[in-house]
């Protein structure tokens, strides 16, 4: 019963939004406000290159006295990206957020992003799936 990173995707759509990485932090921070969202995928020439989250802004610009205006996003963005594949398990997923310290996954199959999923995304995910269980506990309980 437990849900693949494949239906978190089907479910939330496969637009993912992305950022060259040449684009200021201030572009990317202006993106990221206007989509409502934590982190971009960053790209050179069609190909995934990194990821640049608020959190990365917060860090790396804010806390180190820099501009927005004149950093770029591939002075910031983070390299070693942590992903994992469609088929795998919500609970692995969160997995990897948690040993890896990152809140944004991209989800690649064969080579190809198909998506990003948000440690948001899996959390609600897990907090759905336990209140069907609840749910069904609950009526067994009760008789029915």
């Amino acid at each position: 019963m437990t849900k693949t990173i494949r239906e978190i995707i089907a479910e939330k759509g496969t637009n993912v939004h992305c950022i060259n990485m040449d684009a200021t932090v201030f572009q990317a921070l202006e993106l990221m406000s206007t989509k409502n969202i934590g982190a971009l995928v960053v790209k050179k020439d069609d190909n995934v290159v990194g990821i640049i989250s608020e959190r990365d802004f917060a860090r790396k610009v804010a806390l180190q006295d820099r501009t927005p205006k004149d950093t770029t996003v591939e002075d910031i963005m983070t390299t070693d990206i942590c992903y994992i594949s469609p088929e795998k398990p919500v609970e692995e997923g969160l997995a990897i957020m948690t040993e890896r310290r990152c809140r944004h996954l991209p989800v690649f199959e064969n080579d190809q992003m198909i998506g990003v999923v948000s440690i948001g995304d899996l959390v609600k995910a897990q907090v759905e799936e336990k209140e069907l269980i609840i749910a069904h506990l609950e009526s067994y309980i009760k008789g029915g």
